[in-house]
């Protein structure tokens, strides 16, 4: 499926990226690599604070890891740069790393660098 351009053309319009996250749920089954680049590409542009990003990102995370690897990995950076209050990270360590993901920090972090990024932004004074 391609998304049609009256569809883009309202989520250009999307106020915080809740509705280009209602989109992708809803037509998760049918979105192409193409189509999911240009909904992460919005969505990038619209969420400001980083919220409708986080909840795609472990959405997709939770659907298929490894097939939208690609698509989680901007969503989690772009999500790192826009939460500065780190309402939504937190989460994002939780779902996506698992609850002990603090026993594994020193590996996580060599192996992802925005799990290290997310680390040192709620943990600043961590020796990773």
């Amino acid at each position: 499926m391609t998304i049609n351009e009256n569809d883009m053309q309202a989520l250009r319009r999307d106020a915080d990226g809740l509705l280009t996250y209602e989109y992708i749920a809803n037509h998760i089954d049918s979105l192409d690599g193409n189509d999911l680049d240009r909904l992460v590409d919005n969505m990038i542009a619209v969420d400001l604070s980083g919220q409708f990003l986080a909840s795609a990102a472990r959405y997709l995370h939770a659907i298929d890891a490894s097939a939208y690897a690609e698509a989680v990995d901007r969503l989690v950076a772009s999500t790192i740069d826009k939460d500065r209050e780190h309402r939504y990270l937190p989460d994002i360590l939780n779902s996506m790393y698992g609850p002990d993901y603090a026993d594994r920090a020193d590996e996580l972090s060599a192996a992802d660098n925005n799990f290290r990024r997310i680390y040192k932004r709620l943990y600043p004074n961590s020796v990773i």
